[in-house]
């Protein structure tokens, strides 16, 4: 839906009430019509007219220059058998028959014409109005001065109101595009972490603890490691001004669970992948009973267990057990992972995320992010870390 839909929904609304108007003028005023067939008639087609247009303006590509002159014609057509249908008494004690509804096809032209064109028909209906009068022999009252004015300043009300409309649509498609980009490149982001970016930052690691000419091999595969996170990080500062961090708004555009579980994604039981992750360090405790979700959601899921499994694995001793527990609450399910490491110091996960190393912000909260959960990390040095992941249905 374009944001200029309740303009259009409003200028629908105004034209049939002006259409009742215009009918309780007609019968208030019967008696001072010289054709009341031609008045009646007048009526019925504004009433078969404001169906359509009302119709026609709905859909986006019918709102074209042509249909808005045929709206006009129409309108002025209304007004000019004014002076085959009624007397010239009748103009002193009402406006011309499509006086009122007239205001309908103006509001139009100030949404597909801007405010230039409804000043413009504003104008043309000032001198058709002053013209039938003239025709007819009927005077030219102050009140005729103040419908054009009236409609002068409605029409340019609503021309300023379709342009602000149409600026912001253009700025929120440029921020769905951005939005869409940046999520790709933290997709990105997430599968060079989760691949390239471990084996260096292990290589580099292994390099150091065996020395000799190991341990040039792992300067050098330091070296890369650093350059590939800075591309990275370089990469999303460019699209939003800063890097993406765990604070990050979900984007409109993002998936939910039941979005990932649309089109036929067949469900898994969580505990099944997670299961296989078990090992002489790593233990998972589940609930007895299947804890189902969407495929896709599952493996975004079983991507972020991973990634924190990981850290552990980088950041921790060798041999420093691990244990996966998995909660089923119903209306979401919960992933805890905790170690019994050395703790994260306060503040090292920020100035992590400044040095491009994406572990926690981009492979688990990312990741978390997108599905519409949520990541809680809690840690003290000597008591290890306990990254707490929570999917709501």
């Amino acid at each position: 839906m374009g944001f200029d839909i309740p303009l259009w929904r409003g200028i629908s609304l105004f034209r049939a009430a002006a259409l009742v108007y215009s009918l309780l003028l007609l019968v208030q005023h019967h008696e001072h019509l010289t054709r009341p067939w031609l008045g009646w008639t007048v009526l019925v087609a504004m009433a078969a007219w404001t169906v359509v247009a009302s119709s026609a303006y709905a859909r986006p590509e019918l709102r074209t220059g042509r249909l808005l002159l045929a709206d006009l014609a129409v309108a002025f057509a209304c007004l000019f058998a004014t002076a085959l249908a009624a007397t010239p008494f009748y103009l002193t004690q009402a406006p011309p028959l499509s006086g009122y509804w007239f205001a309908g096809a103006a509001l139009a032209a100030g949404v597909v014409w801007g405010r230039r064109g409804a000043g413009a028909v504003a104008v043309l209906y000032g001198v058709a109005d002053i013209t039938l009068r003239v025709v007819m022999g009927a005077p030219i009252t102050p009140a005729t001065a103040r419908g054009v004015v009236l409609l002068l300043l409605a029409g340019l009300a609503v021309g300023y109101m379709a342009r602000v409309a149409g600026q912001a649509e253009e700025r929120f498609a440029r921020a769905v595009a951005l939005e869409a980009r940046l999520r790709e490149r933290e997709q990105l982001a997430r599968s060079i972490h989760d691949s390239v970016l471990q084996v260096l930052t292990l290589v580099s690691r292994r390099g150091a603890e065996a020395g000799g000419e190991a341990a040039e091999l792992g300067r050098l595969a330091g070296e890369q490691e650093v350059r590939l996170r800075a591309m990275i990080t370089d990469g999303l500062t460019d699209l939003t001004g800063a890097p993406s961090g765990p604070g990050a708004a979900r984007s409109a555009a993002a998936p939910g669970p039941a979005d990932a579980g649309a089109g036929g994604d067949p469900e898994v039981d969580l505990r099944d992948p997670l299961r296989r992750l078990e090992s002489v360090r790593v233990s998972v405790s589940a609930p007895a009973t299947p804890v189902p979700l969407p495929g896709a959601v599952a493996a975004e899921l079983l991507a972020a267990v991973e990634a924190a499994l990981a850290n552990v694995g980088l950041h921790c001793p060798p041999g420093t057990r691990a244990w996966i527990l998995v909660e089923d609450e119903g209306d979401a399910v919960t992933v805890t992972v905790r170690d019994e490491g050395p703790g994260i110091p306060e503040g090292r996960l920020e100035e992590a995320g400044r040095e491009g190393r994406l572990g926690i912000a981009q492979s688990v909260r990312g990741r978390l992010r997108d599905l519409g959960g949520t990541v809680e990390v809690f840690s003290a040095p000597g008591q290890g870390t306990e990254v707490e992941m929570r999917l709501p249905r």
